[in-house]
């Protein structure tokens, strides 16, 4: 490990190269940095933060549910069960360790993406990763990193807190009753702001396996047929009110 090649993300990396308009994009970064975050879109479930509880390993947290992780190593030669992606569970503590070695066996696959910029930054400025991952240095880095997902100050709240999220507006399914957001705004422990964003896109492909499975759902929460177009459009817009 202590020859292993340093993981230090250069704090220019995503500035212009020319000096002068980097100058002026360093004072601009400088005034907004400390501000809180407004994030318009993200994954998030809502039940995350209104259960708090820890994170279960590095892999279920930073490979398997990140499909542009997934899709690259799986370009690469590597099965998607192997990473957990499509099976009926989390992945056990071997197969788990086995899929973050498989992460950093490929890490040459990720530069030049946004991934490599995303995963520097995660692993340097979040879990304090000071290692470039590789081969030799997998298991220390999945080792440091489970050890920092055991602390208190790597749950989601204290998370969400961390990043001083003013905002953070979720994903959710039309036919979500959105109980877990009433929960979590009902819960005088957490102060936070976390609000739904109506999702629509599974209803929106005819030919997806189980469109038609998911459009008679969603007429029956909707209270509407949806055996016709008309149908399918008041249930929308039943659901967006009901989001509203």
């Amino acid at each position: 490990m202590s020859d292993a090649p340093a993981l230090s993300p250069h704090p220019d990396r995503l500035l212009p190269p020319d000096p002068g308009t980097r100058a002026v994009a360093r004072e601009l970064y400088e005034r907004v940095r400390e501000l809180p975050i407004v994030s318009p879109h993200g994954h998030v479930p809502p039940s995350l933060l209104l259960d708090d509880e820890p994170f279960a390993d590095p892999t279920s947290l930073l490979v398997t549910p990140d499909h542009y992780v997934t899709r690259l190593l799986h370009a690469s030669g590597v099965p998607l069960d192997h990473l957990g992606v499509g099976t009926s569970g989390p992945l056990d503590a071997t197969a788990s360790r086995a899929a973050w070695r498989t992460l950093c066996e490929h890490w040459h696959v990720f530069r030049g993406t946004p991934v490599r910029y995303w995963f520097d930054s995660e692993l340097a400025e979040i879990f304090d990763v000071t290692v470039r991952p590789s081969a030799q240095t997998a298991d220390a880095i999945y080792d440091h990193i489970a050890e920092r997902l055991a602390t208190p100050e790597f749950r989601p709240r204290a998370l969400f807190e961390r990043f001083d999220i003013a905002v953070l507006a979720t994903t959710d399914d039309p036919v979500d009753d959105l109980a877990a957001h009433e929960a979590l705004a009902a819960d005088p422990t957490f102060a936070g702001r976390v609000i739904p964003t109506f999702r629509p896109d599974r209803y929106l492909e005819a030919a997806r396996p189980g469109w038609r499975e998911a459009v008679w759902r969603l007429g029956e929460v909707a209270d509407q047929d949806t055996g016709t177009y008309a149908g399918w459009v008041a249930a929308m817009e039943a659901r967006r009110a009901y989001f509203k």
